[in-house]
């Protein structure tokens, strides 16, 4: 009785690669050409990360630029207008002073006039050194509605829509405007 792993027929599967044939399901992929193909697309995917990850950078330090520059603007904007509150208050203050100096009598009371006239100007120099400023009206010009409240409408020998007469001042703080004039306006004509 001979043992079956003797015979040198039955060992074709442990054989080998130096016996094994050569393969035939496709093109040989591990030549230089190949190697060098994919090297070169290994360097365009990695370029691409590259110009996609230096996009992404500019445009977040673009983003840091603009969060800055906002930020500044604010910044400079919350030191200017930052007594708004406290100059609406105020308005009453000047306006009463203005009232306390028409309601005088013409004779007498000289130093009291004085007195009221010399705190008004007072506290107006004070307004002006904050950027507070009376908006200056003239009877006739047209109303405007950024600079302008209308209160009532009185038949007059105006055009419809222009200002007859300012019944309380109104107030900007530099470019803004703190509180609109109220004004009369005339009426359109029937």
């Amino acid at each position: 009785m001979t043992d079956a792993t003797d015979t040198p027929d039955t060992a074709p599967e442990a054989a080998g690669p130096e016996t094994a044939g050569p393969e035939t399901t496709g093109p040989e992929t591990t030549g230089p050409e190949t190697a060098d193909f994919d090297l070169a697309e290994a360097l365009l995917a990695k370029d691409q990360e590259i110009a996609d990850l230096k996009d992404r950078v500019l445009r977040t330090m673009a983003d840091l630029e603009n969060t800055r520059r906002r930020l500044e603007r604010d910044k400079v904007e919350a030191t200017q207008y930052a007594v708004t509150g406290f100059a609406r208050e105020m308005l009453a203050v000047a306006e009463n002073l203005r009232r306390a100096v028409a309601a005088l009598p013409a004779e007498g009371f000289d130093n009291v006039r004085a007195g009221i006239e010399a705190t008004e100007r007072e506290l107006l120099a004070i307004f002006g050194r904050q950027g507070i400023s009376r908006i200056e009206i003239a009877p006739g010009e047209a109303l405007d509605p950024n600079r302008h409240q209308a209160m009532i409408e009185v038949d007059a020998d105006q055009d419809a829509g222009t200002v007859v007469a300012e019944l309380a001042s109104g107030w900007t703080i530099r470019d803004r405007l703190l509180r609109p004039a109220m004004v009369s306006v005339a009426r359109a004509k029937d």
